[in-house]
């Protein structure tokens, strides 16, 4: 089963469609309930850091999404989600996150050629294997909205790279955790493979 945390941001019915798609059962969890049953956790999101770690913090989610990690089950972070797994966002001040891969969000600097919010599609290398990625091929691309990105504190945590005015970190990895800048529901076929591995993945590289 896997579980969906609704943070009141964007839209879920692009991920649970295609978790759904790719032969698997989801539940969207609320504030409330066990998450015992579950077998892997994803972080979707569009939308502000601030607005969503207040949601977190709130209704003490932290504490339930740390303990998840801690279980050894996999964790997801999908665009924003993934954002929410580092340390702290400059987004809207200083705003500390989930702290599960040490590192800061910053805003995507701008240029006459490059504009903010990155819109559209992008090739991703892969700078690594990881289990998720296995039948991925390289420099494919993917559907990204975002204004901001991620950087690792830990260089070796860091599996893709798009080409947007500069090199950015656009997926990231640490023991059972994986975080995609992209959105792989809405990536069309080797988005769709991004998913079903990671409904298959045991959280362990």
């Amino acid at each position: 089963m896997i579980g969906i945390l609704n943070l009141h941001i964007g839209n879920l019915g692009s991920i649970s469609n295609a978790i759904y798609e790719v032969g698997f059962d989801y539940e969207i969890l609320d504030t409330s309930g066990s998450w015992d049953h579950l077998t892997h956790l994803v972080l979707p999101g569009v939308g502000n850091f601030k607005t969503a770690m207040n949601f977190v913090n709130k209704y003490s989610l932290a504490d339930s999404i740390h303990a998840f990690s801690d279980s050894g089950r996999p964790i997801m972070g999908i665009c924003l989600g993934m954002q929410l797994l580092m340390s702290h966002s400059h987004e809207g001040g200083i705003n500390s996150g989930l702290n599960l891969i040490p590192g800061q969000v910053e805003k995507l600097v701008t240029s006459d050629s490059y504009s903010v919010p990155h819109v559209g599609w992008n090739s991703v290398s892969l700078e690594k294997e990881h289990p998720v990625l296995s039948g991925i091929k390289p420099d494919r691309d993917y559907y990204f909205v975002h204004s901001y990105h991620a950087l690792c504190d830990d260089t070796t945590h860091e599996l893709g790279k798009t080409y947007y005015g500069d090199s950015i970190t656009t997926i990231i990895a640490k023991k059972n955790i994986i975080g995609f800048q992209f959105h792989p529901e809405k990536s069309q076929i080797n988005g769709l493979k991004i998913i079903e591995n990671f409904c298959h993945w045991n959280g362990k590289c």
